[in-house]
C-alpha cells in the first residue's frame, strides 16, 4: 500500500504558480531557486526592452527579466508592488519580474496537454504545456526557452 502511494508521487510534479497580466503560470519548483521583491534596479544601456535591469541579491548580480515585456503584454497600471522568482540557468541568476507568486500546486504529470493550437503564439513560444485546473488554464513555462532571449516574441504579436 506504501509503495502504490509512492509511485503516485513519483507522477506528480511540483509547481510555482504566478500571475503575469491575470494569466496564471506554473514553474517547475525544482527551478525556483526563490521568492523576492525586486530592490533598486540597475539600467542596463542597450540591452533588449525584457531586461528591466540587474540587482544585487545578497551578493549574486541577479538579471531581471520584465515578463510582462517578455511575454508581449501590457505594462503594469497599477501601484502594487512587483514580485521576482529567482531561477538559475546555465550558472547565470535570473529573477523573473511577476505581478504575484501564488501557491505551489502539486499536479499529475498525466493531466499536463500539450501546448493546444489556440494558445496565443507569444505563450506557446515559452510553453512547455498546460494543465486545465477547474477555473483556469495553468500554462506551465520552459525556463530555458522563456531565458533564451533570442526569441522574439514580439515577432509572433
Amino acid at each position: 500500500m506504501n509503495a502504490m502511494k509512492e509511485d503516485a508521487h513519483q507522477d506528480e510534479i511540483e509547481y510555482v504558480t504566478v500571475t503575469i497580466c491575470g494569466q496564471l503560470f506554473g514553474l517547475p519548483i525544482s527551478r525556483v531557486q526563490d521568492v523576492f521583491m525586486p530592490g533598486s534596479l540597475t539600467p542596463v544601456p542597450l540591452a533588449p526592452d525584457e531586461i528591466a535591469g540587474v540587482l544585487n541579491l545578497r551578493g549574486r548580480i541577479v538579471t531581471a527579466i520584465n515578463m510582462r515585456c517578455r511575454l508581449g503584454m501590457p505594462p503594469r497600471t497599477d501601484d502594487g508592488e512587483a514580485m521576482a522568482v529567482g531561477i538559475d540557468c546555465d550558472g547565470e541568476s535570473y529573477g523573473l519580474v511577476i505581478d504575484s507568486v501564488g501557491e505551489v500546486l502539486r499536479l499529475s504529470e498525466e493531466g499536463r496537454e500539450a501546448v493546444p493550437v489556440n494558445l496565443d503564439a507569444r505563450l506557446a513560444q515559452v510553453a512547455a504545456g498546460v494543465h486545465r485546473l477547474e477555473d483556469q488554464l495553468l500554462v506551465i513555462l520552459d525556463v530555458e526557452r522563456l531565458l533564451d532571449l533570442k526569441l522574439n516574441t514580439k515577432a509572433a504579436a
